[in-house]
């Protein structure tokens, strides 16, 4: 979906419900930051809290958000996660493009017969990306396009 930055599937992902209220889906729509779209194999309804966690990526990988939306895919289902606080936003920004990095890595390794060098990838990536991952970009196709 517009607006919501893609999890790579080859990097897992944990999606826990959380004791927080969920939001009513137009309080939803009015106070969302931006958003992460993963794969997942349940589906959630719209408004619930959740936590997305990236186990990969050590204990503090943890961002609180709620569902804004989620779609039925063949093999489970693609769920849009909203985040309404700007630290979560911004952990979990800086975490995708790790997980892109380590998803490029991935491919790279399985490819060729040496092992890529990681930093030297992750520089790459960086200079090819990381404006795609940026607050500007974020804002400029917010969330609130998918959610009327």
């Amino acid at each position: 979906m517009r607006g919501y930055l893609p999890h790579p599937d080859d990097v897992p992902v944990v999606l826990a419900l959380r004791q927080s209220p969920s939001l009513f889906r137009q309080r939803l729509h009015t106070i969302s930051l931006g958003g992460i779209a993963c794969n997942h194999p349940r589906a959630y309804r719209r408004g619930m809290a959740i936590e997305m966690i990236i186990p990969s990526l050590g204990e503090s990988a943890r961002y609180p958000g709620y569902v804004a939306w989620c779609q039925k895919q063949q093999d489970g289902y693609r769920v849009g996660i909203a985040f309404v606080d700007e630290q979560a936003l911004f952990g979990a920004r800086m975490s995708e493009q790790v997980c892109q990095i380590q998803h490029l890595y991935q491919q790279q390794a399985l490819d060729q017969s040496t092992p890529p060098d990681l930093n030297a990838l992750a520089e790459q990536w960086v200079s090819l990306h990381a404006g795609e991952f940026s607050e500007a970009n974020l804002e400029a196709t917010h969330t609130r396009q998918i959610l009327v």
